[in-house]
């Protein structure tokens, strides 16, 4: 390989600036072979069409790069040819040309995927089938699974959904034929039946994949997204392929199950992720993510030893990750350890946890939104709420997330005022946020302002009616003063449609019949909200259910969990007083 230097021009590039006369720009013009090899005539084609393409004359360019690649034969000028029709914005032209140079070099995959991007582009659904075809059979068949589940993604830029599934199953019909490939294959055609929006063809999709084969990642794959669809049939699927112990890539499948731990999370299935990060840690001990999300579950479950212990587990294991990786966890750990320590009242430990993070700039927000709370905690408050004032402000989200902090951070502190003060500055400027309106009416509740909060989220639920926080909120508040429980169950239950596997939903929801009276529907519903999600308040209605129904040490066992959650929980506390019970 050797080069030809020319002065303002060269393959593989668009149009150059001007430039001062007295420093040219230089750029390598790439010939394979001798620059013999081309002649005078074919030499100067070339350099006339750069010319040509500098000069704003794409049109040009192309006609005389792609007589020269098709009289040469040289795949290089093939691509240029591609390139110049592209950036001149003659779809045409460029997918003319790779069609050629697919025929000049039968065995090559790249004017194919260069002819699959044009059509994208063009939005041409149907000449795509037969490409796709072509560059599936001639992928090595060891690259192969990788290329079929990537063709949902790409495909999924065309408008029309439906076509883009049945040019997709059309391609793949081969590859649904071949054992090797038909577990992919059906995965990939559920991912476009999610692109649909048809939840049950893609379960029967995800089925089918694990039937095929039990150990594919990709119908493993497609049964997360569907449970991130709120599809709980998947879960089961899901479940049978963590459990093998055959599969054949052992870090996918870490990393699939750490991905259902998150979603479990999300879905505030907290004991169930809970249980998973413990399998996974068994199974894998030195996959040092899962250690690094069972500490920061367990130190937000105020759980700090089991906190403490994996998040220095994951310390350890930390070098062995890729540098940048290793880099973001060690500041997520340093951060949590530090939570660990204030909620211990050892401030000192939790500013020498803050002071190891390498790069407090990469940091950024959550490490001064940690120092803040450590100097609120220390009596500082003024001194905080001007540190969180201070970090940049550089858009909307950034101004929106200080307001947001300081508000929170003045409201664990009890002042209630303050807080919501701050909080009606954001609404003032994002008014058509809910979840600001949200957070402000819990703190109207918090401030003993009921009237208030009552306006705020029925606003809110005139604003944005399918925010369903907002009735389960105003149901959970009238249930808890004991007021108009026929409403408040009417409003939770709208609240429990939208989401019926929401632990705090189940808690209004069993709250609320046991003030009417339901004991045994209450303590049902209570049972499977403390299930979902360990809480202290939960576990101080759930304990006081207990009580009523004579079931004394069953009480005394869920109030101690709740202290050990968080022995700060005023419901709890309340609740103990009220009883007149001591633990």
């Amino acid at each position: 390989m050797s080069s030809l230097a020319l002065l303002g021009f060269g393959f593989g590039h668009g149009p150059a600036g001007a430039q001062p006369a007295a420093s040219p720009p230089t750029l390598e013009l790439q010939f394979p072979g001798p620059p013999t090899a081309l002649d005078t005539e074919t030499f100067y084609q070339l350099l006339l069409a750069e010319f040509k393409f500098q000069r704003s004359d794409p049109g040009g360019a192309h006609s005389l790069m792609l007589d020269a690649a098709v009289r040469l034969q040289r795949p290089e000028l093939f691509r240029r040819a591609v390139e110049i029709a592209l950036q001149g914005r003659a779809g045409n032209s460029a997918f003319n040309a790779a069609r050629d140079w697919s025929s000049a070099f039968p065995q090559s995959d790249e004017p194919l995927r260069f002819q699959l991007q044009i059509l994208l582009a063009l939005n041409r659904p149907g000449e795509i089938g037969p490409v796709l075809q072509r560059l599936i059979q001639m992928t090595p068949i060891e690259r192969r699974h990788e290329v079929i589940s990537a063709i949902p993604a790409t495909l999924s830029r065309l408008s029309d959904r439906a076509a883009a599934r049945r040019v997709v199953h059309e391609a793949l019909q081969a590859a649904l034929a071949d054992p090797a490939t038909a577990a992919t294959a059906h995965a990939a055609l559920g991912r476009m039946d999610l692109l649909q929006g048809e939840r049950r063809a893609a379960l029967q999709a995800a089925q089918q994949a694990l039937r095929l084969q039990p150990d594919s990642v990709h119908g493993a794959s497609l049964a997360l997204e569907l449970l991130q669809q709120q599809n709980s049939e998947a879960d089961p699927l899901l479940r049978a392929y963590l459990d093998r112990t055959d599969a054949a890539d052992a870090t996918q499948r870490h990393d699939l199950h750490l991905a259902y731990v998150q979603r479990l999370i999300e879905l505030r299935r907290v004991s169930d992720a809970q249980r998973e990060l413990r399998l996974l840690t068994e199974r894998a001990p030195r996959f040092a993510p899962a250690w690094l999300l069972q500490g920061i579950l367990q130190t937000q479950s105020r759980r700090p030893g089991p906190a403490r212990i994996a998040l220095l587990r994951f310390l350890e294991l930390a070098p062995e990750l890729p540098a940048e990786q290793g880099a973001r966890g060690r500041t997520q750990a340093y951060l949590h350890l530090a939570q660990l320590a204030e909620l211990q009242r050892d401030f000192a430990a939790a500013h020498g946890w803050l002071d190891r993070i390498a790069d407090p700039d990469a940091a950024g927000f959550s490490l001064q939104l940690r120092r803040a709370h450590l100097m609120a905690r220390q009596g500082q408050v003024e001194a905080a709420r001007q540190l969180l004032r201070d970090q940049p402000e550089q858009d909307d989200a950034q101004a929106r997330r200080k307001l947001v902090a300081e508000a929170q951070l003045l409201r664990d502190l009890g002042q209630y005022d303050n807080a919501l003060q701050i909080y009606g500055q954001a609404l003032q400027r994002f008014p058509d946020d809910p979840d600001l309106l949200y957070e402000k009416a819990l703190t109207a509740k918090r401030a003993g302002q009921y009237e208030a909060m009552e306006q705020m989220l029925r606003l809110l639920m005139q604003r944005h009616p399918d925010y369903h926080h907002a009735y389960n909120a105003l149901g959970y508040s009238l249930a808890d003063r004991n007021l108009r429980l026929q409403e408040a169950r009417s409003l939770i239950q709208k609240a429990l449609a939208v989401d019926p596997n929401d632990a705090y939903i189940l808690d209004s929801m069993g709250w609320v019949e046991f003030r009417l009276g339901n004991h045994t529907e209450a303590l049902r519903l209570l049972l499977q909200a403390f299930e979902r999600l360990p809480d202290a308040e939960i576990a101080a209605h759930l304990g006081e259910v207990h009580w009523v129904l004579g079931q004394r040490e069953q009480a005394l066992a869920v109030w101690r969990l709740g202290l050990e959650l968080n022995p700060e929980n005023e419901t709890l506390l309340q609740t103990l007083r009220r009883l007149q019970v001591q633990l």
